[in-house]
């Protein structure tokens, strides 16, 4: 997988100075174009779309410098219609405009090449199951988040915070599936993953009754799913999980994430400050 990734990469140097088709990238990658951005955003910590324009203003501002050519005629190269919409892209990442880093030859930022390989680290290792699952239905509370990746998500907190005791004993009576008991889903994240994207979470819980008044459902199909286990200080470990499924569990298996709900079940210690935690991801086996 590592390889595929890093054979994209090298078709993205070919082509920054024309239209990049990602669904392209992705069958050099042997893979989705869903699952490219959401490997790529994870792996690089960037989207792939903010790595392509931070790459092309990289080399636009190398030429800007070498004044070979004229201003436009770069901009117009790397994909901008007009000479303000270049100035104002170049300035975002350079803090300079083009026209003033060419009389004074100020120094500009460049992001490096981006290429993939496998660090190990440590003795651990990823504790993991493959369960096929028929299809089932989430009832709970839904809300609109922004996405954090690292530390405390405050909008999901002050959301979790606002639900009644009453709701929260009422839905879990519901559970009569697993993952039982209460769960954390995330629905319709933006594929980027990058933070502050926004997304659905819901908190409730697998059950095959109808949802009580106030609350909403959420239809899962049926499919396949890889469950992560872990332990550790909250909310570190969890997102640690997320993290490690993603830059180290998939480029090691034959599998690809499908689009679908991510569901966390966790269970707190009694200070709330530990946790044992459940992660479901939805994945498909790698063709070929």
């Amino acid at each position: 997988m590592l390889e595929r990734l890093n054979r994209s990469m090298e078709c993205i140097e070919e082509h920054l100075d024309r239209t990049i088709d990602v669904a392209g990238l992705a069958r050099v990658a042997a893979t989705s174009e869903y699952h490219l951005r959401r490997m790529f955003s994870a792996l690089a910590g960037m989207p792939l779309s903010e790595y392509v324009r931070r790459r092309r203003l990289t080399v636009a501002g190398a030429e800007v410098l070498a004044g070979r050519e004229s201003l436009l005629e770069i901009a117009v190269r790397y994909g901008y219609g007009s000479g303000e919409a270049f100035a104002r892209a170049f300035r975002a990442m350079h803090g300079v405009g083009p026209g003033e880093a060419r009389r004074t030859g100020a120094a500009l930022v460049s992001q490096p090449r981006l290429s993939f390989r496998l660090t190990v680290e440590g003795s651990s290792s990823m504790r993991y199951r493959i369960v096929d699952r028929p299809d089932f239905t989430v009832v709970g509370l839904k809300a609109r988040v922004p996405l954090v990746h690292a530390g405390p998500n405050q909008a999901m907190i002050d959301f979790i915070r606002g639900i009644g005791p009453d709701m929260v004993e009422r839905l879990h009576e519901l559970s009569d599936q697993e993952p039982q008991g209460i769960v954390s889903v995330c629905d319709d994240l933006d594929p980027s993953r990058a933070e502050g994207t926004e997304l659905d979470y819901y908190h409730g819980v697998i059950t095959s009754a109808p949802a009580p008044e106030g609350a909403t459902t959420l239809a899962v199909p049926a499919g396949t799913w890889a469950v992560f286990s872990t332990s550790g200080p909250m909310p570190q470990a969890v997102q640690e999980l997320w993290r490690d499924a993603f830059t180290e569990w998939f480029p090691s298996n034959p599998y690809r994430n499908r689009p679908g709900p991510e569901i966390l079940r966790t269970r707190l210690s009694p200070d709330k400050s530990e946790a044992d935690a459940e992660l479901w991801l939805p994945v498909e086996r790698e063709q070929g």
